[in-house]
């Protein structure tokens, strides 16, 4: 087990990147959305069209929240139900017009956020953090895998 100060440091860090990202807020990136509404536009616009299943596990969201926030987008014009070719009970979600438009400018939003950032670092630093946070986000996941495997 790791030692409690470097334990409690990266809560810390973690508690204040939270803060420092808006996630705190009623609404993020700019935008008049809620975080997982942000994340749902974000990752179909990376990953493709998805069934809302897909979301939710990808999310890690309950299945009632999911139909909520994937109903309140395709009102807001953001996302589209198509039936799926291989399967007509099943629908894909993808982003509209209006949902590429979004994304956009999420993505412009949050690379101006983190280049902001990185200019505060040299080169060598910056490499450093995105390693870091990458191998913390990965075992991060294999830790709660690991955990669900054992419940």
């Amino acid at each position: 087990m790791a030692e409690l100060s470097l334990i409690d440091d990266i809560r810390a860090a973690s508690r204040q990147m939270v803060r420092e990202l808006g996630f705190m807020e009623a609404t993020v990136a700019a935008t008049n959305y809620p975080p997982s509404a942000v994340h749902t536009i974000l990752e179909i616009g990376i990953r493709g069209p998805m069934t809302s299943g897909e979301l939710g596990d990808f999310l890690r969201l309950e299945k009632s929240s999911v139909s909520r926030l994937v109903r309140k987008l395709i009102d807001c014009g953001e996302l589209r139900e198509t039936q799926d070719e291989l399967d007509a009970r099943s629908k894909r979600l993808s982003l509209t017009a209006k949902g590429r438009r979004t994304l956009e400018a999420l993505h412009a939003f949050g690379r101006q956020q983190v280049s902001g950032a990185l200019a505060a670092l040299t080169e060598a630093e910056q490499h450093t953090v995105r390693e870091g946070m990458m191998l913390y986000a990965q075992a991060l996941r294999q830790s709660r895998v690991e955990d669900e495997g054992a419940a």
